[in-house]
This record gives C-alpha cells, sequence and structure tokens, in this order.
C-alpha cells in the first residue's frame, strides 16, 4: 500500500518537483514550494486529505472556524520551526536520534483516524478525550489547543520522502542563508495550503454553513459520511504503515 501512497505522490507533484529545482536561489519561494511537495508526501497525503475532511465537513454543516483552521495551521508551523531548531542548535547528528521516533509517531496516526472516524460517525459517544470535535462555547479553547495538536502531530508524521524533502533538501539551504531560521515556517505553510485552499474555496462559494440550513437530520446524515470516510483513511493508513 505504500507503494501505491508514493506513487500517486509522485504524480502529483512531480510538476512542483521540477519548480523546486530551479529556485534554489529564492530561498523563502524554494521552502514554500517544497512544503508543498512534502503536503503531497506518502505520509502526509492521508493526514492532510483527513483534515480538509474534517474542517471541511465542520465548515459547510455550521460554518467556517477560521481561529481553528489557524490553530491548525499554527501547530504546523510550531512542529517544523521546532524540529528547524533542533538542527540549527544541534547540528545534523540530531537528525539520525529523529530517525528512531519518527516511525512510531507516524504509526500512530492511522488508529486516531479510526477512533475519530468511529466518533464522527456516532458509533461511540465519548466525553473529555475527542474535545476537538465537538463543538460548545465551553469547550472552545480546548477546541483550539485541539486544532493546534492535530497540525503539530500531523507535521512529524516523517516518512521517507517528507525526512529526504526537510532534512536534506530544506534544512542545508536554511543553514546556508542569514536568514534561514525562517525557512521551516515557511515550508510549514506549503504544507498546510491544500487546506488553506480548500476552506477559501467553500468561503468564497458561499458554502459556509451551507447544511445549516436544510436541517440537523440532514446535517447529521454528512457527518456520517464524513465520518465513514475518516474511517476507511485510518484504516487504510494503519494497514499501511503497521505493514512496512
Amino acid at each position: 500500500m505504500y507503494n501505491l501512497l508514493s506513487q500517486i505522490s509522485h504524480f502529483l507533484s512531480n510538476p512542483l518537483v521540477n519548480i523546486v529545482n530551479s529556485l534554489e536561489t529564492w530561498p523563502v519561494l524554494f521552502a514554500f514550494i517544497l512544503g508543498l511537495v512534502g503536503a503531497l508526501a506518502p505520509c502526509q497525503l492521508t493526514g492532510n486529505i483527513s483534515a480538509i475532511t474534517l474542517y471541511g465537513n465542520h465548515a459547510i454543516q455550521k460554518k467556517i472556524d477560521w481561529k481553528d483552521v489557524f490553530s491548525f495551521t499554527i501547530g504546523k508551523i510550531a512542529a517544523f520551526s521546532l524540529l528547524g531548531l533542533l538542527v540549527w542548535l544541534v547540528g545534523k547528528e540530531i537528525e539520525q536520534n529523529l530517525i528512531l521516533y519518527f516511525p512510531w509517531l507516524r504509526k500512530v496516526m492511522g488508529p486516531v483516524l479510526i477512533l475519530v472516524g468511529i466518533y464522527m460517525t456516532g458509533l461511540i459517544k465519548l466525553k473529555g478525550t475527542l474535545t476537538l470535535f465537538k463543538q460548545s462555547v465551553d469547550h472552545r479553547e480546548k477546541h483550539r489547543f485541539g486544532s493546534f495538536m492535530l497540525g503539530f502531530s500531523f507535521s512529524l508524521a516523517f516518512c521517507p520522502t517528507m525526512f529526504i524533502l526537510f532534512f536534506v533538501t530544506l534544512m542545508p539551504v536554511t543553514l546556508s542563508t542569514t536568514y534561514g531560521f525562517v525557512l521551516p515556517s515557511v515550508f510549514a505553510l506549503g504544507t498546510a495550503l491544500p487546506l488553506l485552499i480548500i476552506i477559501l474555496l467553500i468561503w468564497y462559494l458561499g458554502g459556509s454553513g451551507v447544511l445549516l440550513k436544510k436541517g440537523r437530520r440532514f446535517g447529521s446524515h454528512i457527518q456520517r459520511i464524513a465520518g465513514a470516510f475518516m474511517l476507511i483513511l485510518g484504516i487504510f493508513d494503519t494497514l499501511t504503515y503497521w505493514t512496512l
């Protein structure tokens, strides 16, 4: 299954890779487009599709919660900036230590997506542990933190392709540029671009809260469909990375 994801990733990202190769003299643009390539990496595909499903579902059911979307994006920025800072301060030897942890962090994502999918379909009711997916005034701050942690954890779901893009391709440019400390953050914005584009399209096309007008029952059906899709993604993700 990983080979299938790799083939899909290569097909989607190949045009961007050609662009990246011509942008090394423009570090900021180079980092941004490289981040977009990273968003299409095998290990990031299911995570980004899941985020689009989650936030897109909420956007059309109720309304676009920009604070949640931005919290998710800030979580990604924090994760990649922290990794960049570690390499900047400690040096490249930190990469060898991180290699030991990334596979296990990646394996966690599949089971998490399965739990989220089950929760969204209404098959189980969980209180307190999945406040990220529950909208209420009382849980608003926890909801923002949950979005932040979702972006943070999804960003750490590294695979060989993502490792090469970030540590082998981006970090040498980061370490050789006077303002290189900003490049991991720019890279993170690139990885978040697919989600931001989808949410902006929903807003531009007037899709924010469109299902709210059709009634709660219709919205619950869409919620279950989105949950089933998340569940399938989680199963696919688990089978892919637990059998490597």
